[in-house]
């Protein structure tokens, strides 16, 4: 178990979350880093006493500053405060809860320092994986996944020690709020309508990625950087129930999976107590009240989406950065009713397209990648 936090997103979805699952394990939080909540965060450093608070901006420092005054805690803002929060002397595991590509400077800031990676934040493997996968086996860093389907793969993975013995990954995704519709009907969803997920509470950009089926074309590229698979060994199941959150198939033919109450606790937990497991406060999943279990193949025509994060796996280097930086700029305009569902797909697609390709690219070419992507996103 670890024995002191840093949360990077507290004040969002999973870092409330976090935050709760510290709270029962009793494990102290000496960094909390958010946005621009600073009503919540200063609650939040009341609560919790943390040594360092991160903001986003000046103004938000200075009004957290304000809301504390007379507390002990250090306050920081910016880019220059989330890598001072990655790579605290005090914390042994950061979570990173930051949505967006945020997340990728201070992940490294924190596996340079060798700190456990509870790793929330799916845009750092998605854009960088590589890089980011090298850097944690140089400095000896660990990354145990938060999201839930990863989590159960990880999961699922305790027993193997030949990875060679993996045949395929079963990545499962619930269909999000409009499973079963045709093309035509979702021309007019709205923002609201994409928002309505069956299953799960969470963020609203990913929640519209789970509507256009986005999110999960981003997880594919998530497991095939951590567990070093190629795209055609890592499979999507439409599996509307949301109790397995993913399974491995073996080479000898057994299919081992993981299944759970739909609690993003649950994985959260274990990022901080692996290899441990203790009690939690996820509510026990009964096998005999959640009803029959079905999987069935996505709908990639209704869904492009997934398709387009597909055929950016397969060829990898920059052109994932330049979707995922795209997919942000058109989900955010989507949320804004400036644009309607398709134009997400249409906008990501023809801005993959415009960025120069480069195959291996190091740190400053994805960067610029993300960059044109989400200025052409926005433009078109």
């Amino acid at each position: 178990m670890v024995r002191n936090l840093c949360i990077l997103g507290s004040t969002g979805s999973i870092g409330r979350q976090s935050l709760e699952v510290a709270a029962h394990l009793g494990i102290p939080v000496s960094v909390l880093a958010a946005g621009t909540k600073i009503d919540l965060l200063a609650e939040q450093c009341r609560t919790f006493h943390p040594k360092l608070a991160v903001t986003a901006t000046q103004e938000g420092a200075e009004a957290l500053s304000q809301a504390l005054s007379g507390q002990p805690i250090q306050i920081a803002w910016g880019e220059a405060g989330l890598l001072e929060a990655a790579a605290f002397p005090e914390t042994d595991c950061v979570i990173t809860a930051v949505v967006g590509m945020l997340g990728l400077k201070p992940t490294l800031a924190a596996i340079a320092a060798k700190k456990r990676i509870g790793l929330a934040n799916k845009e750092t493997l998605v854009c960088a994986g590589e890089l980011v996968m090298a850097a944690a086996a140089r400095y000896g860093a660990e990354i145990v996944p938060v999201d839930s389907e990863h989590s159960a793969i990880f999961q699922c993975l305790m027993g193997c020690a030949d990875r060679r013995e993996v045949e395929k990954l079963l990545l499962t995704c619930s269909g999000g709020p409009f499973f079963g519709r045709s093309r035509g009907e979702l021309e007019t969803v709205t923002s609201q309508d994409a928002l309505r997920h069956p299953n799960w509470r969470m963020g609203p950009k990913i929640t519209v990625d789970c509507a256009t089926l986005m999110n999960k074309g981003l997880e594919v590229i998530e497991a095939m950087r951590l567990y070093g698979l190629p795209q055609n060994r890592v499979e999507v199941l439409i599996h509307r129930q949301s109790v397995v959150h993913s399974l491995v198939s073996f080479r000898d033919g057994a299919v081992l999976a993981q299944l759970g109450s739909p609690d993003m606790r649950l994985p959260i937990q274990l990022a901080m107590t692996y290899p441990e497991r203790v009690e939690s406060l996820a509510p026990p999943l009964d096998l005999t009240v959640c009803g029959p279990l079905t999987f069935e193949k996505p709908d990639l025509e209704t869904f492009p989406c997934l398709a387009l994060a597909l055929a950016c796996a397969r060829a990898g280097g920059t052109a994932c950065a330049a979707m995922n930086g795209a997919n942000e700029a058109a989900v955010a305009l989507f949320l804004k009713d400036q644009i309607g569902f398709y134009d997400i797909y249409r906008r990501v697609s023809q801005a993959v397209d415009a960025v120069p390709y480069v195959r291996q690219p190091n740190l400053d070419q994805i960067l610029e990648a993300d960059r044109l992507a989400r200025a052409l996103a926005g433009e078109l």
